[in-house]
């Protein structure tokens, strides 16, 4: 069983010395530098040869490079510098730091790559969508899972469904991508933008596994009388622990036991064969878990 927290007993905690401190910053840093130069490669050997963008602050910056052939790398850094200092006082001074920093970094990575004078790696757009898209995503979805941004787009969401409660972040998100697309459409043309919409999906999708994890896991409620042989049984065969929970019937008013646990999505399907197994008619409640900290306590011996 996974343990977010226990009470019985307090644990102290043990303080970082300066060399763990700098270790953990020193590799965040680099996971940005790394993550940059990954969306830096998406951007100008894969989407901007092929006339496709992405949403927020880089797509902008993209239709404005195309038009006017000004360094890609520097609009992004001006475009978002107004938004970093808007960040300020809402998400605090090391997101700020991070986020000035991966914008430079991107700034730096795409002058790299647009000095090499590649060719054009891909050419098919449906490649370039599915492909360009996965790997921006990549690298978008390491920087937000090391507290930074590269769109300042995001912050304005933040700072404006603050003041307009009315809308959420995402609808803002979804209003402001909206109108950089509509203008793609003029800038290049509707096919473009089309394919454009498209690739942004499937980035969102790869930014949602990278800070998600691909490795997540399934919460399992159970409900049946036959819960102390469900839970031996599941203990047993996958050495993974449960908890049981007191509940009361909504409708009969009996109270009943719930057993709880926390499996892989590997071991989803042994889970069901146990509890089917023992009780065909039991209750299941299956949750997508996204993240889990703590330690996998096994209990048995105890």
């Amino acid at each position: 069983m996974f343990r977010l927290a226990r009470r019985k007993k307090k644990v102290e905690k043990k303080p970082r010395t300066p060399f763990e401190i700098f270790t953990e910053i020193s590799a965040r840093f680099l996971t940005l530098t790394v993550a940059a130069f990954i969306v830096a490669f998406a951007l100008e050997c894969i989407l901007l040869p092929n006339k496709v963008i992405d949403g927020g602050v880089i797509g902008i910056s993209m239709m404005v490079n195309y038009v006017t052939k000004a360094n890609l790398g520097l609009v992004i850094l001006l475009l978002n510098i107004p938004f970093i200092f808007l960040a300020w006082t809402n998400l605090g001074k090391m997101f700020v730091l991070q986020t000035f920093y991966s914008v430079s970094m991107l700034a730096i990575a795409t002058n790299f790559f647009e000095s090499l004078h590649h060719p054009v790696i891909l050419d098919e757009l449906l490649l370039v969508v599915i492909f360009g898209g996965i790997i921006l995503g990549l690298g978008v979805g390491l920087i937000l899972r090391n507290s930074a941004s590269l769109d300042g787009t995001e912050i304005l969401s933040i700072k404006l469904s603050k003041k307009f409660s009315f809308l959420t972040i995402g609808e803002f998100l979804m209003g402001i991508n909206l109108l950089i697309y509509t203008a793609a459409a003029f800038v290049f043309d509707l096919k473009q933008a089309l394919y454009s919409i498209l690739t942004y999906f499937i980035a969102s999708k790869a930014i949602d596994a990278v800070i998600d994890g691909f490795n997540s896991s399934k919460s399992v409620r159970i409900v049946s009388e036959s819960y102390k042989d469900i839970g031996n049984a599941i203990m047993k065969e996958l050495d993974v622990s449960v908890t049981y929970m007191k509940a009361r019937g909504g409708y009969s008013g009996e109270e009943k036991i719930l057993t709880y646990c926390v499996v892989s999505r590997l071991e989803m399907a042994k889970v069901k064969a146990i509890v089917k197994g023992i009780d065909p008619k039991a209750f299941l409640v299956i949750e997508a878990v996204h993240e889990v900290e703590g330690v996998r306590v096994n209990t048995r011996g105890k």
